[in-house]
């Protein structure tokens, strides 16, 4: 059943198409609009999870649909500035660090809940995915922003800062479900 905080989750997956074609757009304007389209998406990722605890309308649809529109953002983010050249070069490793872990956990989280196994989201992740967010949110505006402010380089700098905050969540995502691969359990 619909509920507010699953129709934010879905606008924010609706808002992926629209935010990754105006990547493909030179243009200030594009820019602009992007990341406007952007920051809201990712403040609905604050709210959709709010509003479902705060108006008990926590779902099993919202807890699937939440994480995925995540990295469905993210992935289509990193894809799209990649393609288009505002990622580039060595900026492209840590891009590529954070679509791999992203899948490793999204695996290993399935492999887990078949053991009826719950991982909660870290403090440390939830600072990984905030750096994530502030990185494409720089490296989205990207030329268009102010001469006097290096966008880009804060955004590539930020984009490392968030792969080791990857490699590091990560690790401790994948510990715990090795821990429970050598424990004996499986399907």
């Amino acid at each position: 059943m619909p509920n507010i905080a699953n129709i934010l989750t879905l606008s924010r997956i609706a808002a992926i198409p629209l935010i990754t074609a105006l990547l493909f757009f030179e243009q200030p304007v594009f820019r602009w609009t992007a990341l406007v389209l952007y920051a809201v998406a990712c403040i609905t990722d604050f709210f959709d999870g709010y509003i479902a605890r705060r108006m008990d309308q926590v779902s099993a649809l919202g807890r699937f649909l939440d994480p995925i529109a995540d990295k469905l953002v993210v992935g289509a983010i990193l894809m799209a500035m990649t393609a288009t050249h505002q990622i580039s070069g060595w900026s492209v490793l840590p891009a590529l660090i954070i679509m791999c872990r992203e899948i490793m956990v999204s695996g290993l989280r399935e492999y887990l809940a078949t053991l009826k196994i719950g991982v909660p989201v870290s403090l440390l992740a939830k600072w990984k995915t905030t750096t994530q967010m502030v990185a494409l949110g720089f490296l989205i505006v990207g030329t268009a922003g102010p001469d006097w402010l290096h966008v880009t380089l804060i955004g590539d700098i930020l984009l490392w800062v968030a792969a080791i905050l990857t490699v590091v969540t990560g690790y401790d995502y994948l510990r715990v479900g090795i821990k429970h691969m050598a424990d004996g359990q499986s399907f």
